[in-house]
């Protein structure tokens, strides 16, 4: 039997190979011809939460100058409910085109913890685009109540022994996870009553039919300067620039203490990066814009823009210390 020799089989083969590479070179370059007219149709941001609430608002406000900056329509999309999940799955299950985009909140690092049984891996199934902005919550109580501290706050917990009540905007919102740190740092006793929104949640601290509440600064402003909320510190590193008399929850005694309401923008996670960062770059130029820092300055949010990387190193530490959050609470929600 005749065997080809090594020589033979490579002229037999060249054409062959030749041709795969070529085809290879195609399809690389109709790709890369692809990206270069990127984007070719409109693109869809999908909201994890109502209209009217703040990352609602924050997308209106950057959606008319990316449409502008990229020439097709964006479009935005509100399919709220399941924190977060329903808008979450539904994006994760979309063409990774770069024509599809999640905008999702500070829910989204502390859902695993809080939902064994998602149906997507959201750390997997999506990739951080950026950061939009960030804002801190505020402790709150009624015009009427006793406290008038944060200090005074945590005196007053003690001595009642879980006889004081806290709302929050759900069970598992960024709200319920924030007033259950602050219980564990500092050893306090409170009765958990869950809303469904934070509006509910602030009618009735205002009312007096709860005794706390943090609540996002943005949302409370109105009430605190009309007296009918009373503010004992704010959330954030650093002071808000919108209530500046007011200290921070570190500075008012409790060590370490920082929580935000949050919104970012998510891609299915196969989405190529040039496409990433074009829409990365995109709105964070658009947050830079003083126009645009001026009203979120007004809503009491703060732009970051954040890189891909920076967005992503976020998600997964916000995700450790919530999980912690929820592990020593012991919180369920199903």
């Amino acid at each position: 039997m005749k065997t080809s020799s090594p020589w033979r089989l490579g002229r037999r083969l060249a054409p062959w190979l030749s041709s795969l590479v070529a085809a290879g070179l195609c399809l690389s370059s109709a790709h890369v011809r692809a990206q270069d007219a990127y984007p070719a149709k409109p693109i869809h941001m999908v909201l994890s939460t109502s209209p009217g609430g703040g990352a609602d608002i924050t997308m209106r406000i950057i959606a008319p100058k990316l449409q502008e900056r990229l020439g097709q329509p964006v479009v935005i999309e509100n399919r709220p409910g399941a924190s977060g999940m329903i808008a979450g799955a539904y994006v994760a299950r979309q063409p990774a085109d770069g024509y599809t985009f999640l905008v999702d909140i500070a829910s989204f690092p502390v859902n695993p913890a809080l939902y064994p049984r998602m149906g997507y891996d959201p750390f997997k199934d999506l990739a951080p685009v950026t950061q939009n902005i960030q804002a801190p919550n505020v402790l709150l109580v009624p015009p009427g109540s006793p406290v008038k501290s944060v200090g005074g706050f945590i005196t007053y917990a003690k001595a009642r022994k879980g006889a004081m009540s806290y709302a929050s905007s759900g069970n598992g919102s960024a709200q319920h996870l924030a007033m259950e740190l602050f219980k564990l740092q500092e050893g306090i006793e409170l009765t958990h009553v869950p809303y469904k929104g934070g509006g509910a949640a602030l009618a009735d601290v205002m009312a007096g039919h709860v005794d706390a509440y943090i609540g996002f600064l943005p949302t409370a402003a109105p009430g605190i300067k009309s007296g009918r909320l009373i503010a004992l510190a704010t959330t954030g590193k650093t002071r808000d620039p919108s209530t500046p008399n007011l200290p921070t929850m570190a500075e008012a005694g409790v060590a370490g203490f920082v929580s935000y309401d949050w919104n970012g923008v998510f891609a299915p996670a196969a989405t190529p990066r040039p496409i990433i960062d074009r829409i990365q770059r995109e709105i964070a130029a658009i947050l830079a814009e003083p126009d645009v820092k001026a009203r979120l300055a007004e809503m009491g949010s703060e732009p970051v823009a954040s890189t891909p990387e920076q967005f992503g190193k976020f998600l997964h530490q916000e995700a450790a210390k919530w999980a912690k959050v929820v592990k020593d609470a012991r919180i369920s929600v199903e």
